[in-house]
């Protein structure tokens, strides 16, 4: 039987993703268009779910573009959104608003390329967020044991997931595609001889966006 459910969707597309700029806490400015667009067809998805298997509870993260996306996914599903501090994505330091070329010229590479190394002054090291973002999930999970948890997340808290429910050493070279508006989700599994693992039931699912506009809002 499953337990135990999360649920993330990462945000849709941000203004700063379009530009191209480091979208810290300081200078992101929310979601364009067609990132609203994306969240609403996940929103449209969740929500039909909702109606069959209902979510206890929504989380987002501070930033903007997180907390734009959670409120849609509590107007569908008509359940209140917390934003919780432990959902941020990683401290970009003086990195944030930055063009992200530049940026990734300065260190020699983006985060991942150098994963013990800060991309930038104050910023994270890649291994150092994992290793925070992931002990952040975990007091998150255990506070709901039992519990249908839905996410409005980063695409990195996404990896951060995986790392920790994968047991995935920090620092491995291989990582994981997490596009605008995908829904991926962890189920805790318990058997009949009371033995229990976490399985990836779906990761990226982006089907409801390939959807058309007339169809999916049927």
């Amino acid at each position: 039987m499953i337990t135990t459910e999360l649920v993330f969707v990462r945000h849709g597309e941000a203004q700063c993703n379009v530009d191209g700029l480091v979208g810290g806490p300081r200078t992101c400015t929310g979601l364009t268009n067609r990132g609203y667009d994306q969240v609403e067809r996940a929103a449209h998805r969740l929500a039909a779910e909702h109606h069959q298997r209902p979510f206890d509870a929504l989380y987002c993260g501070p930033r903007l573009r997180l907390i734009q996306t959670g409120e849609i996914f509590s107007q569908a599903l008509r359940l209140p959104l917390s934003t919780d501090v432990r959902l941020d994505g990683p401290v970009h330091g003086d990195a944030d608003g930055k063009p992200w070329p530049e940026v990734k010229t300065a260190a020699d590479g983006g985060p991942h390329a150098h994963p013990d190394t800060p991309w930038a002054l104050g910023s994270d090291t890649w291994n150092g967020y994992l290793a925070r973002a992931g002990g952040l999930l975990s007091q998150l999970i255990a506070e709901h044991e039992g519990d249908r948890v839905l996410f409005a997340a980063h695409g990195e808290t996404v990896i951060a997931a995986h790392t920790l429910l994968l047991g995935i050493p920090l620092g491995a070279p291989a990582g994981f595609t997490v596009t605008h508006g995908s829904i991926t989700c962890w189920q805790h599994h318990r058997n009949r001889l009371d033995q229990t693992r976490w399985i990836l039931d779906r990761h990226n699912d982006t089907s409801h966006q390939l959807l058309p506009a007339t169809e999916e809002a049927s």
